[in-house]
């Protein structure tokens, strides 16, 4: 799921920069994405309690996550910086009724970190690099939002043919995700024994 994940943001990379356009891109689901990075390392560089116990939890998953982060940067960058004049702001409103524009992304972010305070396991037997991880997952499940919203909301319903690869290849990597969670998920009790954050 992982691979999945940064060949999906390998391919929105090759789209932007080859193209030179940030058509069809949403800025906030690249943000929220970089959250979800940064948090997940922020747990997993600093203990082993969510890592493959195999030796893909050595390095691997590590060099994945990190290659995932910059190749979700990049692409951040590209489409705030050189290609800016192509992103299309207009249709990235997500969740832009009561806020700022470009802020529309604290609705996911926010009430997500709340539930990931209030329900988290308990495998690395730290509270903030519990937290962290778990927010990482939670945000993960609902990162993709505002994407599926941009494109929703287009008015010629075609979707550029690497987008909607960047797209499947995400939720391709959440499927492969779930059927390791489905045999995975009892392993998630908190110190208080509770399977609520496996469920």
């Amino acid at each position: 799921g992982a691979m999945a994940r940064m060949f999906g943001f390998g391919i929105l990379n090759l789209k932007t920069f080859k193209s030179q356009r940030a058509t069809g891109v949403s800025i906030k689901t690249l943000q929220l994405y970089c959250l979800v990075f940064f948090f997940r390392l922020t747990s997993i560089i600093r203990h082993e309690g969510y890592l493959p116990y195999d030796k893909s939890g050595d390095w691997l998953y590590h060099f994945i996550e990190v290659m995932s982060l910059i190749f979700t940067g990049s692409a951040l960058w590209a489409c705030m910086v050189p290609y800016k004049h192509t992103y299309q702001a207009e249709l990235d409103r997500f969740g832009e009724l009561h806020v700022p524009p470009g802020m529309g992304a604290v609705y996911l972010a926010v009430p997500i970190l709340v539930i990931a305070i209030l329900v988290h396991p308990n495998l690395n037997a730290d509270f903030l690099s519990d937290t962290a991880w778990t927010y990482a997952m939670y945000l993960e499940s609902a990162a993709l939002i505002p994407q599926l919203y941009m494109f929703q909301r287009q008015s010629s319903g075609v979707v550029e043919l690497l987008t909607a690869h960047f797209v499947a290849a995400l939720g391709f990597g959440r499927v492969m995700e779930f059927f390791f969670w489905v045999y995975s998920y009892h392993e998630l009790a908190n110190s208080s024994g509770s399977r609520l954050p496996g469920y």
